[in-house]
């Protein structure tokens, strides 16, 4: 497959499985020089490489945490081919993707959920807090959704317990659910907000939060320049013709 630039990017599995520190225990609860006795089998889907490979090598080590990454996608119809070609367990899903996002990825994959058998199950792992995508992506039927500050062994555990059939949920994401199905009323999904990419996503909560150009782009590990590019596509998008126009917008949605 390829990924989200377009380049060739073969479904890979998992690396060989990582060593032990003497006297560790790990994450699967067996004593250290043995393997773990569960398995889960895992896909991972998220349009950017580096964080792709940052969450293999932190859970993808199999005799350790008893996970094994079966495949890899970058957008949603990489997505939809390597669920239905690999069957996991459980597939960790961005809710920002090119091709409709993770929603999209979910209504497409409805079908392997309701398999009473073989079901695959959908753990959100992304970096918004945002009420709208956290409610999105349970409403299209995710089992939980947690953020990317999430540490390896509780992203091992969540793992786990979606593959037993529990809904997981960062702190404080939770409440965003509850008030959701809680009432009659909901807001529907931001349609305006799902044309933006994840990293105009990003630009746009740090500008709404005050941050200068130069500061985002220190913290994005980007330029300046791009910085402006996101900026100017968000206004485009959106319609709006300022930063604090922008700041309005972010503020009303929660965003910031």
């Amino acid at each position: 497959m390829s990924d989200a630039n377009g380049a060739s990017e073969p479904v890979e599995p998992a690396e060989p499985a990582g060593g032990t520190p003497a006297g560790s225990t790990p994450v699967g609860g067996t004593p250290a020089g043995g393997a773990v006795e569960r398995r889960v089998r895992v896909v991972l889907v998220d349009d950017h490489r580096m964080f792709r490979t940052g969450v293999q090598a932190e859970i993808g080590q199999t005799e350790r945490t008893g996970v094994e990454v079966v495949g890899e996608a970058a957008d949603v119809d990489q997505a939809v081919s390597v669920i239905t070609a690999t069957r996991p367990e459980v597939v960790l899903l961005d809710v920002h993707l090119p091709g409709g996002g993770g929603v999209e990825v979910l209504r497409r994959c409805a079908a392997l959920m309701a398999d009473a058998e073989r079901p695959v199950r959908f753990l959100a792992l992304s970096v918004s807090d945002a009420a709208e995508d956290v409610i999105g992506v349970i409403r299209g039927g995710a089992r939980g959704y947690v953020t990317k500050t999430i540490t390896g062994t509780d992203l091992v555990d969540s793992v786990f317990r979606v593959q037993d059939g529990d809904a997981v949920f960062s702190p404080r994401l939770a409440g965003f659910v509850l008030d959701a199905f809680a009432s009659t009323d909901a807001p529907p999904v931001d349609e305006d907000l799902d044309r933006l990419t994840q990293r105009e996503r990003e630009v746009l909560r740090l500008i709404a939060r005050g941050y200068a150009y130069k500061e985002i782009a220190k913290q994005l590990f980007i330029s300046v320049k791009t910085v402006e590019s996101h900026v100017s596509a968000v206004l485009r998008k959106l319609q709006l013709s300022n930063r604090h126009e922008l700041t309005r917008w972010a503020t009303a949605r929660r965003l910031v």
